[in-house]
Formats: C-alpha cells, sequence, structure tokens
C-alpha cells in the first residue's frame, strides 16, 4: 500500500471518528435527541459544524483554496442558519443546539466539549489582519443570544448567560451575566446586585438562562 493511500485511510479513519464524537456530543447535550441517525439527518448545527471541518482544512492546508472554502461556509450558512468562517479554530464534541444566527469569526478558537446556543456572536471590534476575536475554553457553556466581543479569553469550565455582553477576559469556572456583563470569581455577577447565595437569584438567573440552583444552563 502506497504512502499516499495509507495517509488517506488514516485521514477518513479520524473523519468518521470525528464525526461520531460530534453525535455523542449532540446525544449527550441536548434531552430532545431521540438517536444519532436523527441528529445527523436533522440538526443543522451539526451539519455547520461538519461543514466547517472541511473548510477549515481547505482553508489551512491550501491558500489557493480558500475563495472555495469561503463559499462552502456561505452555502452552509444558507442552509442551516450558522455562519462560521473557515479560518475558525474549532474543537471537539463542539455542539450548538437550535443554532439560527450563530456567527463566529475569522481568528476565533473555541476548545473541547463547548456548548453554545443560538444568537451567539464571538465577533470583533477591530480591523486589520490580526488576532480580533474570543479565545473559548474548554467545557464552556454559551447562553442564547450572548455576545463576545473581541480578543478576550473565556477561561475553562465557564458559563456565559444568556444575552449576555462580554468584552473583557473571564477567569476559568466563573458565571457571568448581565449588560454590559460583569465578572466574578465564583459568583454569578449581573447588572443588579447578586449576592453569593443563588437561592434567592431565581429572577435575574432566568434571565440569564440558568438555574439558579447548581447553576445549569436552561436548555429550554
Amino acid at each position: 500500500m502506497s504512502t499516499e493511500t495509507t495517509a488517506l485511510l488514516r485521514t477518513l479513519k479520524r473523519c468518521k471518528e470525528r464525526a461520531i464524537e460530534d453525535l455523542d456530543a449532540a446525544m449527550r447535550e441536548d434531552p430532545a435527541a431521540t438517536s444519532k441517525l436523527m441528529v445527523a439527518i436533522a440538526y443543522q448545527g451539526v451539519h455547520a459544524i461538519w461543514a466547517h471541518r472541511l473548510a477549515h482544512a481547505m482553508w489551512v492546508k491550501k491558500p489557493a483554496l480558500r475563495p472555495l472554502a469561503r463559499l462552502l461556509s456561505q452555502l452552509s450558512r444558507h442552509i442551516t442558519g450558522i455562519e462560521i468562517h473557515p479560518g475558525a479554530t474549532i474543537g471537539r464534541r463542539f455542539f450548538i443546539d437550535h443554532g439560527m444566527g450563530v456567527v463566529i469569526g475569522e481568528t476565533a478558537v473555541v476548545g473541547d466539549d463547548v456548548l453554545m446556543y443560538h444568537q451567539v456572536t464571538l465577533g470583533g471590534r477591530a480591523r486589520g489582519q490580526f488576532k480580533r476575536h474570543p479565545t473559548i475554553g474548554n467545557r464552556v457553556l454559551i447562553g442564547a443570544g450572548a455576545k463576545i466581543i473581541g480578543n478576550i479569553t473565556v477561561g475553562d469550565d465557564c458559563k456565559i448567560g444568556a444575552n449576555a455582553l462580554v468584552v473583557k477576559d473571564v477567569a476559568p469556572g466563573t458565571v457571568v451575566v448581565g449588560i454590559p456583563s460583569k465578572v466574578h470569581q465564583g459568583d454569578v455577577i449581573g447588572a443588579v446586585g447578586i449576592s453569593g447565595d443563588t437561592s434567592d437569584n431565581d429572577e435575574i438567573c432566568a434571565v440569564a438562562g440558568i438555574e439558579a440552583a447548581g447553576l445549569k444552563a436552561n436548555a429550554g
């Protein structure tokens, strides 16, 4: 067997493994998912990620293919309602639930095991050919409508509440809510004062898309 054939077989095997991981992530994160077959057929968030993996490979490996990669990303956007620039770096087991309206910019980096809901933007606030989009750590939950803007870092195991506006670095393990958002290690922080006792914070946590008890995401 030639070296080229061996390399191709390895690539195909890796693609299959990643696709299975994506399906497993959807089954784990979405209680409404009934089967891997249904996820593979009907979940636009998974379709967008698969299209991005191909477009990203084209973008980084062969500059001559970048126009084609861009067209593929726009076709995916038209079909799924999710726009991921082919230059963005996406980790493993990334799941976008519902998905419509998600925008991920060119220099964004998303870690492993990230859960993202609809209408999220990972955007830039500067012009130029440099790192201008956010870096998202591992095991981060990003609630519906959240806007994370600029070359900032969201640490591992963070939870970003629904509709939060994040423009500064977020320390690992932090829960962030509010417009503009405020972050404090170990606390839930919003536009109004919130005590460390989350039992009295049902209203603000509901607005953030996070349950006060256990600070779990509200999958809606």
